[in-house]
């Protein structure tokens, strides 16, 4: 299960060079559900997730550890555009921002996700003031529907 807020960013924290980072690459074989390949620096991924359970944020998700060549061969038949994105660690109140800053024709959007172990912890979590607008629940900021388009697609 994965529990998740989401938050859209307009300016980068001055400091993000202090921080880790993670090299993505990442392409969907399907959107609905998803399944994704995924390389994360010198990893590489099968992921599938489903819906939100009912009343809450959690979401099904399973991963499958690949071989370079397993997903070089999966990457090939993705549908739409292969994500590229750099995933900075920054830590938050016992938590862990994963401040996703996207490349290619994604850029110069930047996605802000932060990960809790309950719904609970989820609702009390109190964001720091540069995250900007929260983004939890809209499909139109998700990886797969920008897998799909080039811009995401907003509610406002």
């Amino acid at each position: 299960m994965e529990i998740e807020r989401r938050f859209l960013i307009d300016k980068l924290p001055d400091n993000l060079k202090d921080y880790p980072f993670r090299q993505i690459t990442q392409g969907y074989l399907n959107t609905f559900p998803a399944i994704r390949v995924r390389k994360d620096n010198d990893k590489y991924y099968m992921t599938y997730k489903g819906n939100a359970l009912p009343g809450s944020l959690a979401v099904e998700e399973y991963n499958l550890l690949l071989n370079k060549e397993s997903y070089d061969h999966l990457l090939s038949k993705a549908d739409g555009y292969v994500i590229s994105k750099k995933r900075y660690l920054i830590p938050d109140q016992g938590f862990t921002i994963e401040l996703d800053v996207f490349e290619g024709v994604h850029a110069p959007l930047i996605i802000a996700e932060v990960e809790f172990s309950s719904d609970e912890e989820a609702s009390l979590y109190q964001p720091p003031s540069w995250l900007g607008r929260e983004l939890t629940g809209q499909k139109g900021y998700s990886n797969s529907y920008l897998s799909r388009h080039t811009r995401p697609l907003s509610s406002d």
